[in-house]
């Protein structure tokens, strides 16, 4: 069964979706990136050592492989929270 780059989506949809369980049990939003940052980096050396295509060979870049995808979630949330809000401050009208 191959996985390829298809097990480095799904560690960062694991992290998101641990990180939306996390703030819903109300834990400050600051810790989130750091949450997500270190469980990415576990499940990469467990993708690393389960998967045998996984992208990464070595244990220094499967767990930087992971970091970077957890990051990735918090990251793409952003961009979708702030694409998501519309800007009023510009309807104020400039020079009237």
């Amino acid at each position: 069964m191959e996985f390829g780059i298809t097990g480095v989506a799904a560690i960062t949809v694991i992290c998101w979706l641990s990180a939306q369980g996390i703030k819903a049990a109300g834990l400050d939003a600051k810790w989130l990136p750091v949450i997500c940052g270190v469980l990415g980096g576990i499940l990469g050396l467990v993708g690393q050592r389960i998967m045998p295509d996984f992208p990464a060979q070595d244990l220094l870049t499967a767990i930087a492989v992971g970091v970077v995808s957890g990051l990735a979630a918090t990251g793409a949330h952003q961009i979708f929270k702030q694409l998501g809000k519309s800007d009023n401050a510009d309807d104020g009208g400039e020079g009237r």
